[in-house]
């Protein structure tokens, strides 16, 4: 059980290139990868699994593959069971049940004869055990699908498990039920996650880094301490080389000067002395040609010193965080931005809140944090708050002003334009130049601009989204935000973090996250369970 790719390439079809000549091998046991968003690491893990075809080189998987990708594909009508991929086998072993015998139903049912307790113990093991296998995809969370994603790819007993942001939306019990379930699995598990409590548990961290593949034996804490020392070395070796190549330049000056002195004093003591020009000339010249030797030893040394510096240079990191200017938006401490009462949802025969009801009221610059399980409603909630979702009973009013709404599933922008199209559907009134300084900011250069969103990583698109979110006509007063740092590097959630503790307005945000929580400033937690909204 293993993965090796050899002289691995990969570009998108305007022939810009990802990695060229990627070779790695990865073994039995967990294995981490991580990179800033956009280095490949998905496209990686797509080509692995054969989802994707390289543009040159190779890719040998010993093993039966099972693959989770970042974003599941969602039709909501799909029954647990489809999603499972056990309905066939279920339907034969019904059929068989009730007398039918025929040899389609054997075939059908081949080796898994206990498929229903398999996918029960899995389902069990999850937090997914009160799920009919029966019910449709369109009523669960996004935490339960993840979940059941997961489910999927474990009852197809795997030798190599490829996991792609597998934590995205779960909550705190999900969470670890997904780490008991990873620690048991004996395979070759290679994961993509910028979830650190789950990177820690990792045998090696593979870093993908400038176009290879460079291997960190331990945790993603040993990962960060062994980047951490060579940084500092790194910065060393760029102080010394600077002051090397400040010395050679101040050298060189000062021999010039020397030189120029020198040709001032011999020129006078020529003419003092009389000599005839034939003898006065052959002087100068060699004058100046001993100081062009000097110069030129002096440039010599100050291009190695270049060198050196640049190789220095190159050894450093560059953490090219997004850099956020939301809007001013100047909420008044006393405007109530949204008030609800006895709000009620309905699927079906079944309320998802209590039967009186939620009341909610939003009120100045707020920052409320929504935690609770998954499955309780709370993207529902957000949803009924921006006004997607209409309340089957109850009443709600809005203050006059924007609602944005950045949504789990970044469904918001249209997959066929670039992200400059986008913006400037959102922003039509801003100047082509100022869009472009945004995109900027938001970690978007050069020919990523002009890629369409379909071709963006699942950070990418969360950037983006977030431009156009936050920039759109007019400004918005409310955000809110359902679980904003999946998908972000460790170095692009820092940079949120200090742009919503900048921001004046008032935002609701879910997530699990809660070393984000206590970064942003949270003054009002609330916790949705069993239909109840309750402040914690």
């Amino acid at each position: 059980m293993s993965i090796t790719c050899s002289n691995l390439s990969f570009a998108w079809p305007d022939d810009t290139a990802l990695f060229q000549d990627l070779s790695f091998t990865v073994g039995a046991g967990r294995t981490g990868l991580v990179a800033p968003n956009g280095a490949g690491k998905s496209t990686l893990l797509k080509l692995i699994a054969g989802e994707c075809r390289p543009t040159s080189g190779s890719v040998v998987v010993d093993g039966r593959v099972g693959y989770l990708p970042q974003t599941l594909p969602f039709d909501a009508e799909r029954t647990v069971a489809e999603v499972l991929g056990v309905k066939r086998v279920l339907d034969a072993l019904d059929a068989l049940a009730a007398g039918d015998a025929d040899e389609k139903v054997f075939a059908d049912i081949g080796d898994d004869w206990d498929i229903e307790e398999r996918t029960r113990a899995q389902l069990d093991r999850l937090g997914l055990g009160d799920i009919a296998l029966e019910r449709r995809l369109g009523t669960l969370s996004g935490g339960e699908v993840v979940s059941l994603g997961l489910a999927a790819e474990l009852l197809k007993r795997p030798d190599v498990l490829l996991l792609d942001e597998p934590t995205n939306n779960l909550d705190l019990d999900a969470r670890r039920r997904l780490y008991g379930a990873l620690d048991d699995f004996t395979g070759c598990l290679l994961l993509v996650s910028h979830d650190r409590v789950l990177l820690d548990r990792m045998d090696r961290i593979a870093e993908l880094h400038r176009g290879e593949i460079l291997f960190y034996g331990g945790n993603f804490t040993g990962y960060e301490n062994a980047v951490e020392a060579a940084q500092r070395a790194a910065q060393n070796h760029v102080r010394n080389a600077e002051q090397q190549l400040k010395r050679e330049k101040r050298q060189r000056q000062q021999a010039r000067e020397r030189a120029a002195r020198r040709a001032s004093t011999a020129a006078r003591n020529v003419k003092d002395a009389g000599l005839p020009k034939i003898v006065a000339g052959q002087l100068k010249r060699n004058a100046q040609e001993s100081a062009g030797r000097s110069d030129e030893v002096h440039a010599k040394r100050i291009e190695e010193m270049r060198s050196r510096l640049d190789d220095a240079e190159r050894a450093l990191r560059d953490d090219d965080a997004i850099v956020l200017e939301l809007p001013d938006t100047n909420v008044p401490a006393g405007r109530t931005l949204f008030s609800g009462e006895g709000l009620q949802v309905c699927r079906g025969e079944r309320k998802l809140f209590a039967d009186n009801g939620i009341d909610l009221s939003i009120r100045g610059p707020e920052r409320i944090a929504l935690t609770g399980p998954n499955g309780a409603g709370k993207s529902t909630l957000l949803r009924l708050i921006h006004g997607a979702v209409r309340p089957d009973a109850g009443t709600v009013q809005r203050a006059d002003g924007r609602i944005a709404y950045l949504s789990q599933r970044l469904d918001l922008l249209d997959d066929d334009r670039t992200v400059a199209e986008n913006l400037a559907a959102y922003a039509p009134s801003l100047s082509h130049t100022r869009r472009m300084h945004l995109l900027a900011q938001f970690r978007f250069r050069g020919d990523r601009i002009h890629l369409p969103v379909s071709a963006l990583s699942g950070g990418e698109r969360l950037r983006a989204t977030l431009a156009c979110v936050l920039y759109a006509e007019p400004a918005p007063q409310l955000l809110l935000l359902d679980e904003p740092t999946n998908n972000l590097d460790l170095v692009s959630v820092g940079q949120l973090e200090s742009a919503l503790n900048a921001y004046e307005g008032a935002f609701v945000v879910v997530s699990h996250d809660e070393r984000f929580l206590a970064e942003i400033g949270i003054d009002r937690r609330l916790r949705l369970a069993d239909g109840e909204l309750a402040s914690r």
